[in-house]
């Protein structure tokens, strides 16, 4: 019986988290296409009441509003994206530290829990060593997405576009700090 019990706690922290990578991953293929959750356009005549006036009289002098250029676009996908990746994490964590605190959970699961909650945390640093030595590099921003046996590097667009030196560039990053392979390692301009 306990034996049925541990198999269901571990299968079903798997599926969360499973799941949590599959959203965040989702969701970085929408905004990648264009497509960012939270937008909304407004129907008929209705005023936005977070349109301030300082962007009505910038609209009128053909000049951007305030904080709408594609830098701020740009930096919103990569704040976004971090935003939700985390708060996957923190979900699929919760999820583990609770198995792991079960009183009538077995050893082999607690321990089972504890190494997928150090996995969750070497997965994170090594997201933020990418990014941070990616940004070093010169590039505006960038955001890591780190799988079991692939990654997902998202690089914010450079005005003549990435080149292969480029992607050479941040893949010889993302060997040296993961370890994967090149052909595990997926590179992608931010538009």
């Amino acid at each position: 019986m306990k034996l049925w019990k541990r198999n269901v706690i571990a299968a079903a922290i798997v599926l969360f988290v499973c799941g949590a990578v599959y959203l965040n991953w989702s969701y970085s293929q929408d905004t990648a296409a264009g497509k960012n959750l939270g937008e909304a356009a407004l129907v008929g005549n209705q005023k936005d009441p977070l349109v301030t006036q300082e962007d009505k009289d910038a609209n009128q002098e053909g000049k951007e509003p305030a904080g709408t250029s594609d830098d701020s676009q740009s930096g919103t996908y990569f704040s976004t994206a971090r935003l939700n990746r985390q708060q996957a994490r923190d979900n699929a964590l919760s999820l583990l530290q609770e198995a792991a605190k079960d009183e009538k959970a077995d050893q082999k699961s607690v321990d089972e829990a504890n190494a997928a909650i150090q996995t969750m945390a070497d997965y994170t640093m090594a997201e933020a060593q990418i990014e941070n030595l990616v940004t070093a590099k010169g590039y505006a921003d960038c955001v890591a997405f780190l799988g079991e046996n692939s990654i997902s590097v998202v690089v914010s667009a450079v005005e003549t576009g990435l080149t292969d030196t480029d992607a050479a560039r941040i893949g010889e990053i993302v060997m040296e700090q993961t370890g994967l392979k090149a052909d595990q390692i997926k590179i992608i301009e931010a538009e």
